[in-house]
């Protein structure tokens, strides 16, 4: 089967996405579909707001499905109808038999992490909190429990010893992309061996969802675990502490690892140029932030203005 006849449908919603169904369109794919989340209020006025993914297909005069749930009877009718032979799914939600077993392809997915490494909803999260040094890109079938099915492609990259995982993620969408249309022409050409994924292997490493608590910094900690938490969470959720009982938001820090005999967690500051946190083994200078009810700056602009 070549390019052109091979009829695929699209899942995606954020812009991590977008980069993908680009590739996929500019090498010349038939998407005969795209499935994205419903519109959604957001902003001061609840205006409706379009997916990454619908702005994308809208532009690209690509035909759009946006089912409140993958279940619906009349959705299911749509995808059926479009008579797919395969799917691919980049940063979706997760799928139910019914719409991933449909295509006679099977559907296939773009993962953040080497896996059988990080399975999960947050890989790049992580591999940046547990201070790892490389990264990469899965593309694997999708099977009933999640991130487990065969995979197809894996594609690495390094993990910088300052990168935030907002760097990481912009250059991994692109790695994703390319290794993703790379993919699709090899399971056309019949190139691509599947290989089986061990299930259970207590060496794994996982990648839960982030919740408040996670990016709560626990200064009892040492300062290369919470620099690399920090890392790991900027720009978004952003790992955070409290200043003066106002949450503080830390999107940069720089380690000073030095013994002391302070308490974990004090601030220290000459309220022009550094504020710092003591932790186990060690203080975290404070360099880009953002003060409950304030703007983030960098911290010298930031002290400028703050009286303590």
């Amino acid at each position: 089967m070549n390019v052109k006849d091979c009829r695929i449908v699209f899942m995606g919603t954020p812009a991590f996405a977008v980069a993908s169904l680009d590739a996929m369109v500019n090498a010349g794919f038939n998407i005969v579909g795209v499935v994205t989340a419903p519109d959604k209020p957001a902003g001061r006025g609840m205006q409706l707001t379009e997916s990454a993914v619908k702005k994308y297909a809208v532009a690209n005069n690509l035909n759009i499905l946006q089912p409140e749930k993958l279940k619906n009877e009349q959705f299911l009718t749509e995808l059926k109808a479009l008579q797919a032979d395969l799917q691919i799914v980049v940063a979706f939600r997760m799928l139910p038999e019914v719409v991933w077993n449909m295509p006679p392809m099977g559907t296939i997915n773009v993962h953040g992490s080497l896996l059988p490494q990080y399975r999960g909803a947050a890989p790049i999260n992580w591999a940046v909190i547990n201070g790892d040094t490389e990264t990469g890109v899965t593309t694997f079938k999708l099977l009933h429990a999640i991130d487990t099915g065969n995979i197809l492609l894996q594609a690495k990259m390094p993990i910088g010893e300052d990168e935030t995982v907002g760097e990481i993620h912009d250059k991994m969408m692109v790695l994703g992309a390319n290794t993703l249309v790379e993919t699709v022409l090899g399971l056309l050409d019949g190139s691509i061996n599947e290989k089986p994924q061990p299930i259970e292997d207590k060496t794994l490493k996982h990648a839960p969802k982030i919740f408040t608590e996670t990016c709560c910094i626990q200064f009892t900690d040492t300062a290369n675990n919470i620099y690399n938490l920090i890392r790991g969470l900027s720009p978004y959720p952003a790992a955070f502490t409290y200043l003066q009982e106002k949450k503080l938001k830390i999107y940069s820090s720089k380690k000073e690892i030095v013994a002391h005999d302070y308490t974990c967690g004090e601030y220290f500051t000459d309220q022009k140029s550094f504020l710092k946190f003591s932790c186990s083994d060690g203080f975290i200078h404070v360099l880009d932030i953002q003060l409950e009810g304030k703007k983030r700056m960098l911290i010298e602009d930031f002290l400028r203005g703050y009286r303590f």
